[in-house]
């Protein structure tokens, strides 16, 4: 899924982890989304120029997913996606909000996700994290017309 995150999201993402697998995957995916928050506020500084807001919506199949991500500097996710199953593989799908959850602490955005339909639990995880991805660069790009602007009336993001 960070594949599609890195696609959909044009990022240049390596990610190397070496967790406590053999008790379960829990630490690893969280630290994972802890790590990533922390190099996205790390590489948005002061946010001068950004869009700060994105969205996206993705669909596959018979899936469809909406994602809307706020570079406000406030932690925040609101996170309406239901698994029918409890793994996809070998992966325990409640980690999924997990990793958006150590994402959103750490990169200090606002992040809603709603997974509109879908039946197929593994397309429904792919448009969530490919609508991410694109919600993140959409936020992340900078805007022409406000380039020496930081987006808000408060004239900080902190």
């Amino acid at each position: 899924m960070l594949d599609q995150v890195a696609r959909h999201g044009l990022l240049d993402l390596r990610i190397q982890c070496q967790g406590d697998l053999h008790i379960d995957a829990h630490h690893s995916v969280e630290d994972i989304g802890i790590a990533l928050g922390q190099a996205f506020w790390q590489a948005m500084g002061d946010k001068k120029g950004i869009q700060r807001y994105g969205h996206a919506y993705v669909p596959l199949d018979e899936a469809l997913s909406r994602v809307v991500i706020d570079f406000s500097g406030r932690a925040g996710l609101v996170h309406n996606v239901s698994y029918k199953r409890q793994h996809i593989g070998a992966f325990e799908t409640d980690l999924f909000k997990e990793f958006f959850q150590g994402f959103c602490n750490h990169a200090l955005v606002t992040l809603h996700i709603d997974n509109i339909r879908g039946d197929n639990d593994h397309h429904i995880a792919e448009t969530v994290f490919k609508a991410f991805g694109r919600a993140l660069r959409m936020a992340c790009q900078i805007d022409p017309k406000a380039q020496d602007l930081i987006p808000s009336t408060k004239g900080s993001l902190a």
